[in-house]
């Protein structure tokens, strides 16, 4: 069948991507490669997005793709941009948790956003700055959009760290784990095992409840444990890929259940924050939240992690009237 006039004609996705360091440009590399956008690769620093940008221009040939890719350090350039994937922001270093960064990245943040829609007012928003449950509000709030078209990416993170230590416990592929994790980007975290299965089968009936609870506190600690053998810097790799799931599950309209942060307005008893829970992602943002039926120990354990950036937020939410 062919294609209609309007699919032929239809041009390009522009996928903006905020910080050239090594999560933005892991990102802009994987958006390239997967052939999803054309990508404007914007940092502060001068010659650092222009440098990279050149170098994954010059891997087109090689890596098989036909998208472009510019750097620059003008907001300008990102004009017309269908999405914006904001990775800018100081990293942790050891010793540092996320809440230490809330009012310097707080600051970024809400300066990106604004300078980005003020060129691109129909852009929706991916936030993949830490602290990542905090900085997604504080996005969303800054840009006035719809609260569907501002989300932060952190569950799809946390579940494929705990897809990838069930996968490696169990000796099978990591493609045979089916993970969920909900909650804070933090320590507090909730992945759910009821939820989480290895080929169809609850993970339960296949580790002991003893070995599975280490499993879960490194998924918790899994962003602090790289942080610890690299002494500087964080991860980057897996959160790239992570952001790039959703950047395709938007722009492909996918409609794809994945774990995101999101805005509440009631679901599973909470309001007003962002939080980890599945959501259906497609091309206009969240479509829809859907509210999994909890124990009471996992409903207090969301509870406790909605609790704690509830309390980060509130010594973050001066800096939207700067």
């Amino acid at each position: 069948m062919n294609a209609s006039p309007a699919a032929v004609d239809r041009p390009p996705s522009q996928v903006t991507v905020v910080g050239a360091g090594n999560v933005g440009s892991t990102l802009a590399q994987r958006l390239l490669e997967h052939n999803l956008a054309n990508v404007v690769l914007i940092d502060i620093v001068a010659g650092r997005p222009q440098g990279v940008a050149l170098d994954l221009a010059q891997a087109a040939g090689s890596e098989g793709h036909n998208r472009s890719i510019v750097g620059t350090n003008d907001y300008q350039d990102t004009a017309h941009s269908d999405l914006v994937v904001i990775t800018a922001g100081l990293p942790r270093r050891p010793g540092m948790t996320r809440d230490d960064l809330t009012q310097t990245n707080g600051k970024i943040v809400i300066e990106t956003v604004r300078q980005a829609l003020a060129v691109s007012p129909l852009a929706s928003i991916i936030v993949v700055t830490n602290p990542l449950d905090v900085m997604a509000y504080l996005a969303w709030r800054a840009s006035e959009l719809p609260p569907q078209r501002v989300v932060g990416m952190a569950g799809v993170l946390d579940s494929a760290r705990f897809q990838r230590f069930i996968a490696w416990e169990l000796g099978v592929p990591p493609q045979e784990v089916s993970a969920m994790v909900l909650g804070g980007h933090g320590d507090l975290m909730v992945p759910l095992p009821r939820y989480t299965t290895v080929g169809g089968i609850p993970v339960g009936e296949l580790l002991s409840a003893d070995r599975l609870a280490e499993l879960i506190d490194r998924t918790r600690n899994g962003g602090a444990e790289i942080v610890q053998l690299l002494k500087q810097g964080g991860a980057y790799y897996a959160p790239a890929s992570s952001a790039c799931v959703m950047v395709e599950a938007i722009l492909r309209h996918q409609r794809r259940i994945l774990p995101l942060a999101a805005h509440l307005s009631g679901q599973y008893g909470l309001d007003d924050l962002y939080l980890g829970v599945p959501c259906r992602l497609g091309r206009g943002g969240v479509e829809e939240i859907l509210e999994l039926s909890l124990t009471a120990d996992e409903q207090a354990a969301l509870a406790r992690s909605a609790a704690s950036v509830k309390q980060q937020l509130q010594g973050a939410l001066a800096l939207l009237e700067v």
